[in-house]
């Protein structure tokens, strides 16, 4: 899946740098820039436009004001707003607008593909759950991680366990002897695997029901390794226990 973007800035360098970002991220289609947020608008509302880039201080109409147009659309398909720009006092209202997210400038690429990642990861949420609504198609059996500087298709039943390190996470799976290191926090994780294939048994846990081999006291066993079951988790797991047991 490619995103279909348009980048939006009254500064030339800005703009240029905003465009060569997106030109080179694999999964972002850059189909418009605009040094004007008017022009920006007109084009907007007769393509499909999935994602904008866009400065908030900009003559005529600013970034702000567009993103309030846009977000007055009201409807799951409209073109949702990453606000670049050397203004941090915006952040707030940026979120009012339901911006996806905010770079601060000067950004770095890796700054943008952060937020360009989490944008990517909303609109594959948005198709699983449209897919979901669909009586006739199951539920997508992969999610999508940042490794290093793409983005890596990976099949959940491939999933053994996913455990936290650092800023990062790794993701053990069966098919691999090295697992994947994803710049991504557990509870991100948690949230983007399904709760009826997977549990989060510790604050830095989560394990595939799946791939349980054995229960011993509070330590489940997933191949050779073994994972605690903290306190916190303890009771949503036992009740897991019970049911699996029946």
């Amino acid at each position: 899946m490619k995103l279909n973007c348009v980048a939006i800035d009254d500064e030339p360098l800005a703009l240029e740098l905003l465009s060569k970002f997106i030109e080179q991220t694999s999964f972002l289609n850059l189909i418009g820039k605009f040094d004007n947020a008017i022009e920006a608008l007109g084009f907007i509302n007769q393509n499909d436009v999935q994602l904008a880039f866009m400065d908030i201080q900009m003559p005529d109409l600013s970034g702000m004001e567009l993103a309030r147009v846009l977000d007055g659309k009201k409807n799951s398909d409209k073109t949702r707003i990453i606000f670049a720009t050397a203004y941090h006092q915006f952040a707030i209202e940026g979120y009012k607008v339901e911006a996806l997210d905010y770079l601060l400038k000067p950004y770095s690429y890796e700054d943008f593909l952060n937020a360009a990642t989490k944008a990517f990861t909303y609109f594959e949420r948005q198709s699983q759950t449209k897919t979901e609504a669909a009586p006739a198609e199951s539920a997508p059996d992969y999610i999508f991680l940042k490794v290093e500087y793409q983005l890596v298709k990976v099949m959940l039943q491939d999933i053994a366990y996913v455990e936290a390190y650092k800023d990062y996470v790794k993701v053990h799976l069966l098919s691999k002897p090295n697992p994947l290191l994803s710049l991504t926090s557990l509870k991100n994780m948690e949230e983007l695997l399904p709760a009826d294939k997977f549990m989060r048994v510790h604050r830095s846990y989560i394990v595939a029901l799946d791939h349980i081999d054995s229960v011993a006291k509070n330590v489940i066993h997933v191949g050779q390794n073994s994972i605690t079951v903290s306190d916190n988790y303890k009771e949503a797991f036992l009740d897991f226990m019970s049911r699996w047991m029946n």
